[in-house]
């Protein structure tokens, strides 16, 4: 079986479980601590980094972007018949999706009102450029299917319906069609699925204590302003 090494929020680990779960190929999970990472982690996984998935042939593959590419060449990807051009669009939007990773995260976790706008403000430049993107024609990102380019976009959209359900600020505010592309995506319990019974505990433990997002409860997030946390 296969088997993960994770981090309990890390959005990077987040897109490979989904991927296995909307394939429904059986996994283990095994949590680690970054801040105190054992030996035989660091053994296997060159840059010290989650998500490791082990093989069945106990080899240690590391960067979601190659697990994934794994997983499509060893179970099937979960579209078939696509043309080479489309599976390269495909990579190059689920890339521009993991690139933003870590700009939420630290938009996230910013703790003050200065910081947290220009963080947000880049982060919204990738969200927007989905926005334009989108279609109202089709339940998913291209189509009523969903693609790997809904699982790599699965963590942003996640994380910020948690952040708009705990503190009423709208990271995708003013974008009704990335909103109704989260909605979608959410209704399919993949979110819930990939990650662990306590996620939510602790992604709001990391990111909502001591943060300017903190601060946000109970505010409405008004079109492309940060004031309404002032």
């Amino acid at each position: 079986m296969l088997k993960i090494v994770s981090f309990t929020i890390c959005p990077f680990v987040q897109r490979v479980t989904a991927t296995l779960e909307a394939k429904n190929i059986p996994y283990e999970i095994e949590y680690i601590s970054l801040k105190n990472k054992p030996q035989w982690f660091l053994d296997i996984s060159p840059n010290g980094q989650v998500p490791v998935l082990i093989t069945e042939n106990n080899t240690a593959l590391f960067e979601s972007d190659a697990i994934i590419e794994f997983i499509e060449d060893e179970y099937g990807p979960l579209e078939q018949g696509l043309t080479n051009e489309q599976r390269a669009l495909d990579r190059a939007w689920s890339y521009l999706a993991a690139k933003s990773y870590l700009p939420q995260c630290g938009t996230m976790g910013s703790k003050d009102k200065d910081t947290f706008i220009q963080r947000e403000e880049n982060l919204r430049k990738a969200f927007t450029k989905a926005e334009s993107q989108l279609s109202d024609k089709t339940l998913f990102f291209k189509s009523d299917t969903i693609s790997r380019v809904d699982i790599a976009w699965l963590p942003l959209l996640h994380r910020a319906a948690i952040i708009k359900n705990h503190t009423g600020y709208d990271l995708l505010c003013c974008l009704p069609k990335l909103q109704t592309w989260q909605s979608t995506l959410l209704k399919t319990g993949l979110a819930e699925k990939s990650v662990a019974p306590d996620f939510i505990d602790k992604f709001t433990d990391f990111y909502l204590t001591n943060t300017y997002l903190a601060g946000c409860k109970d505010q409405q997030c008004e079109c492309q302003s940060s004031d309404c946390c002032a």
